[in-house]
């Protein structure tokens, strides 16, 4: 049975490439009470690196191929300078944070993704058992809050690229058997919006089975639907809350008024 409350907060690079939402969000997330871990993409750095380097950076269908010179700068971005910069504002805001790859404690294995028709390159993807949770539980319960990057490990020497939305849910899924687990989901909108020209029109609530019925109405379409199927995956295995909504509003969430909450039902 679950002991505590743990929150697991995934943000974007729409926020990282931004310093002073990026601080702004940072002061919200430190004032968050109880256990928590933060999980965080990559944002454009890796890319402007990138070209800075000479390397082209390589996307099918909206994802990162990522070769063997693509890793090395995305290791250096995500595991590096913005894990390490998080980290360190964490610190200045008294949030006693620890910084993690996959590899770090053996708390993420990952498999490198399957060629079918396209080669992703090393890209790395999770299985039901990919995560450590004793090894993180270790971390919680002596009161640091893991930051993740998006970097995971094969645990034979090779270093992954690993999408963040998946690692947060993974976690979530895992962490679920020891703490009373919610995932939040934070990007740039207020959060699903039943009519997507007005920020204001936040759908508050959504269960699984209004779900079906949002995608069916066409209100839920597009980009939105693998997000919320991820979430009610989480939610099926344990997770007992999904959240998605502004990163802004993020003072909010303890107040339960944060954006859209997917819940079984």
């Amino acid at each position: 049975m679950a002991n505590s409350v743990l929150n697991i907060i995934k943000i974007g690079g729409n926020i990282i490439d931004d310093e002073h939402q990026l601080d702004s969000f940072l002061e919200k997330f430190s004032a968050l009470s109880g256990k928590k871990i933060l999980v965080h993409g990559g944002g454009k750095i890796a890319t402007r690196l990138a070209n800075e380097l000479g390397i082209e950076a390589q996307m099918i269908e909206g994802r990162r191929v990522t070769n063997d010179e693509m890793l090395r700068v995305v290791t250096m971005v995500y595991a590096g300078l913005t894990n390490k910069t998080i980290v360190a504002k964490l610190q200045n805001l008294k949030c006693d944070a620890v910084g993690l790859t996959g590899a770090d404690g053996d708390v993420i294995k990952a498999i490198k993704r399957p060629v079918k028709d396209i080669d992703y390159g090393f890209v790395g993807d999770l299985l039901h058992d990919s995560v450590n949770t004793l090894a993180i539980k270790k971390f919680l319960e002596a009161g640091f809050v893991p930051v993740f990057s998006a970097i995971t490990h094969n645990g034979l020497g090779q270093l992954l690229n690993t999408n963040a939305d998946t690692i947060a849910s993974s976690l979530a899924v895992s962490l679920a058997s020891l703490y009373e687990t919610s995932l939040v989901y934070c990007f740039e909108k207020n959060g699903v919006l039943r009519d997507v020209t007005d920020e204001n029109s936040v759908i508050p609530t959504i269960k699984s089975e209004e779900f079906e019925q949002l995608k069916e109405s066409g209100v839920v379409h597009e980009g939105m639907i693998p997000k919320l199927q991820n979430a009610f995956n989480a939610i099926n295995k344990g997770v007992q809350e999904v959240y998605i909504g502004n990163a802004n509003n993020l003072h909010l969430f303890q107040q339960g008024q944060f954006g859209t909450c997917l819940t079984l039902k």
